[in-house]
């Protein structure tokens, strides 16, 4: 069995309340974008999370090395979140190109502003994102993506014949029931033309990433030896285990034993003869079906239903979708289309979910706003007080 460990690490550029005008494109990036905020939550989770995870990371695969094994993971970090570690925590930024350069560590591609391109009716726009996120990984760590994750494991046949004519080789969603049915995640797929699929295990991975730190949960305290004895008992392939990268210090803090978890996992699995692996090199094994997945059924790994509610499925993050969208038809200029590509990122449109129970709890937990109508009230205002700012550029050219 291939153990493929994955981390997401995004952190977005969060919009704030602002009552006054604003005078040019300048002034709404510096009046509309919380930007202390977002330099306070990439201190703290560069403090709680990067540094010290990665120093763990290189620690763990320099041991398995000297054993002769590997210990291997793929990262999928945004560009804005690589930007705004340039900016705020460059320390934490050349912690990544340490563990990148002397570890063993497969960069994955993605939308460089963590976006819902993807949703849009055309495909320029997050193509674009695509080569922009590549250029950027080879400009920082000298590498290019042949493996793809969409913004939070978005996927249907039509991304996939995107992707795939964009070079990659694979794209990562998610293991979700009511598209695998009687299947296991723990297979090799390929969609329709010929991309291969690997599909998370959504349980186990959320065994760490949701239920790690939850004392009510019936197997807490999890131990890195009992979660590898659960992994050596799965039958397949490989098992894509794939989770938030803050979920090492931030979401569940340092005290709640996460660290250990983090660094002993890798001696586990192994000490089982277990193997770890890139989803490049599993990509190479052979598929076990094919898996076709239309737009009307689109897949992520967001909360229960594992489709696009979490950002799509209520009528304000529609309204704000296609509107966001729309607004592409009058950007012109490099310094206008990075404030819309902003505009763009995923979480603005997170905030404004409006279901209950569990789900509603985690986008409750991220969102800066009182509530899911103020975050669309806001991000509306947001948008005209843009449009209108790109107007005054453009008469004044």
């Amino acid at each position: 069995m291939r153990i493929v460990l994955m981390f997401e690490v995004h952190q977005p550029v969060r919009l704030r309340p602002y009552e006054g005008r604003v005078r040019s494109l300048k002034e709404f990036v510096e009046k509309w974008f919380d930007w202390p905020l977002s330099r306070e939550v990439i201190k703290r989770a560069s403090k709680k999370c990067y540094i010290p995870a990665n120093s763990i990371l290189l620690e763990e695969m320099q041991r398995a090395r000297d054993m002769g094994r590997s210990f291997r993971v793929s990262m999928s970090l945004s560009g804005i979140l690589v930007e705004q570690l340039e900016m705020f925590m460059p320390e934490a930024l050349e912690s990544f190109r340490k563990l990148v350069k002397e570890g063993d560590v497969e960069l994955l591609g993605q939308t460089y502003y963590h976006s819902l391109a993807s949703l849009f009716s055309g495909p320029e726009e997050f193509k674009e994102q695509v080569r922009m996120h590549a250029r950027l990984m080879r400009k920082v760590f000298g590498v290019r993506p042949e493996v793809f994750e969409n913004t939070e494991f978005i996927y249907n046949d039509e991304i996939a014949e995107i992707v795939k004519g964009m070079g990659f080789k694979a794209i990562l969603t998610e293991g979700a029931e009511r598209i695998l049915g009687w299947r296991s995640p723990t297979y090799l797929y390929s969609a329709p033309n010929g991309l291969k699929l690997l599909m998370r295990h959504y349980r186990l991975s959320d065994d760490v990433g949701f239920r790690f730190s939850n004392r009510d949960w019936e197997h807490w305290p999890l131990t890195a030896d009992k979660y590898a004895g659960w992994l050596s008992n799965l039958q397949g392939q490989f098992v894509l285990l794939a989770m938030d990268y803050e979920t090492f210090g931030e979401h569940h803090w340092p005290e709640s034993g996460i660290y250990e978890f983090l660094r002993h996992l890798p001696r586990e699995v192994l000490s089982r003869g277990l193997e770890f692996s890139y989803p490049s090199e599993v990509a190479e094994l052979e598929p076990a079906d094919v898996i076709s997945i239309s737009r009307e059924d689109t897949l992520s790994w967001a909360d229960l239903d594992k489709g696009i509610g979490a950002w799509a499925g209520n009528p304000m993050q529609r309204a704000a979708l296609k509107e966001v969208e729309e607004l592409g038809w009058f950007v012109k200029g490099r310094e206008a289309k990075r404030v819309w590509r902003l505009l763009q990122i995923s979480d603005h449109f997170h905030y404004m979910f409006t279901g209950t129970g569990g789900p509603e709890e985690v986008h409750g937990y991220f969102s800066p706003f009182k509530n899911p109508l103020m975050a669309f009230i806001n991000y509306m205002r947001a948008l005209l007080a843009f449009l209108k700012a790109v107007r005054r550029a453009t008469s004044r050219t």
